[in-house]
């Protein structure tokens, strides 16, 4: 009598599935290779909410230089010298060298005013930060080896420290860490709904990606700025070999690799100025976007062989890095192409399969309102984890928790082009000169909330 009604059930099953079109399977690939992939992430969260990162305190002080590669930044460059100048920190143990690349304006002049060592620059073969840093850093063990660096720190030019900042970092540093990076904050989250998506999106990757990595033992990343490189790392390369279009993932996927562990302090913040136009947003992570198609075409088949191969411990680090470069927002622009082009196809008569039609209208629909929806989540969680150090209005933070999505959307057209349209290094604009000791107040109301 079973043998029937297990026949039944079996013919059922295999009816809805031969009843399903190439567009459905399709479709439903995308979707378990995309959960599968990043569903770890979600873990993240889990470990955030749940579980305090690791406090560490230093047993000695140690000796660093600052490199900031800086192209005509005459405007901020100076409030960036000066919170270095006020670290609670031994400020004979941090000496401030500028790389002035290229610059058309008085930055080298400022920055020597503020107390930098400056090194000109002028190199339009060898364009990016990351050949104005091998420059800096080349000059600085021809010049200065006699003060034997132990690390070295990269900032930007537009950055202000909170006044521990070095404190912090340093214990870091005196603890093992051969490099490191920091909470990253943003200066203007409040000037409009592109510097908060900024804002929100690095607040997101210091809280639920590299704290959630800290607090697992296992490898960050470090992301533009705020980080130190041990003396020896960089020797060892012989100077600043990454010169992709995004230097700091290419260093963190080689480092990966290699068995170094990157590691993330949360107490070590530095504040970061956003861009405000859509133009210099889009200019930015359009060169971002071209930077991890170029890194992941480098260093893809290194981070899978070391998932297998690499020693216990390092493997998981591996694959966490494979997916951070992969580009895995390209799963949902070639599902949305795909669909599209089934649904245009139809529109002009070519196709005339009306199930695979509604399959491509859903499948398009769903996918965009997904995203949407998990960004949205993702923009609430953060903002109300991070509340207290968002430096703006209530009203703004709840207004960009409902911006932020959109401004993620706008990565789709950005990603896409990158694929086809070659990128060049563009110098984004910065001008917002802010008060570190105004900072650095709300900085210790940040920490004494946690």
């Amino acid at each position: 009598m079973s043998c029937p009604r297990s026949l039944k059930v079996f013919d059922t099953v295999a009816s809805q599935v031969s009843a399903l079109s190439f567009v459905d399977i399709f479709n439903f690939c995308v979707f378990l290779t995309f959960t599968l992939c990043y569903t770890y992430q979600l873990f993240y969260v889990l470990v955030v909410l749940t579980r305090r990162a690791p406090k560490k305190v230093a047993r000695a002080n140690h000796r660093y230089a600052v490199m900031v590669a800086a192209r005509n930044e005459e405007t901020v460059i100076a409030d960036l010298i000066h919170s270095i100048k006020v670290q609670n920190y031994p400020a004979g143990l941090i000496d401030i060298f500028v790389i002035a690349d290229n610059c058309t304006d008085s930055t080298a002049e400022v920055a020597r005013e503020a107390g930098a060592i400056v090194f000109p620059r002028s190199n339009d073969k060898q364009v990016g930060k990351g050949y104005a840093l091998d420059y800096g850093l080349k000059a600085i063990w021809e010049q200065y080896a006699d003060r034997d660096y132990e690390a070295f720190f990269v900032f930007d030019a537009d950055n202000v420290l909170d006044v521990n900042y070095f404190r912090e970092m340093n214990a870091t540093f005196d603890a093992g860490a051969k490099a490191s990076t920091s909470y990253r904050n943003s200066k203007n989250f409040g000037s409009n709904w592109i510097s908060a998506g900024y804002g929100v999106w690095f607040l997101r990757e210091a809280m639920f990606l590299n704290q959630a990595r800290l607090t697992l033992n296992t490898s960050c990343a470090v992301s533009g700025t705020g980080f130190f490189i041990a003396a020896d790392i960089l020797k060892a390369a012989g100077g600043w070999k990454w010169h992709l279009l995004t230097e700091d993932i290419e260093f963190s996927a080689a480092s990966i690799i290699d068995g170094v562990r990157i590691s993330y302090c949360p107490t070590a913040v530095l504040y970061d100025e956003q861009p405000i136009t859509f133009r210099d947003s889009w200019n930015q992570r359009f060169r971002w976007a071209k930077g991890f198609y170029q890194v992941f075409a480098h260093y893809a088949g290194g981070l899978v062989k070391g998932t297998l191969t690499n020693p216990a411990g390092y493997r998981f680090a591996c694959y966490d890095m494979l997916m951070t470069i992969a580009p895995g927002m390209l799963l949902s622009i070639i599902s949305i192409l795909f669909n599209t082009i089934i649904i245009v196809l139809a529109a002009t008569g070519v196709m005339s399969t009306g199930v695979a039609i509604a399959s491509s209208v859903t499948s398009v629909v769903f996918c965009l309102c997904n995203y949407v929806v998990f960004m949205f989540v993702f923009g609430v969680l953060t903002t109300f984890v991070e509340w207290d150090s968002i430096r703006t209005t209530t009203a703004k933070k709840i207004r960009y928790m409902f911006t932020f999505p959109f401004f993620m959307l706008t990565y789709i057209p950005i990603a896409l082009i990158a694929l086809v349209k070659k990128a060049a290094w563009k110098p984004i604009r910065h001008s917002i000169s802010v008060d570190v000791a105004e900072f650095s107040e709300a900085e210790g109301v940040r920490l004494s909330s946690k």
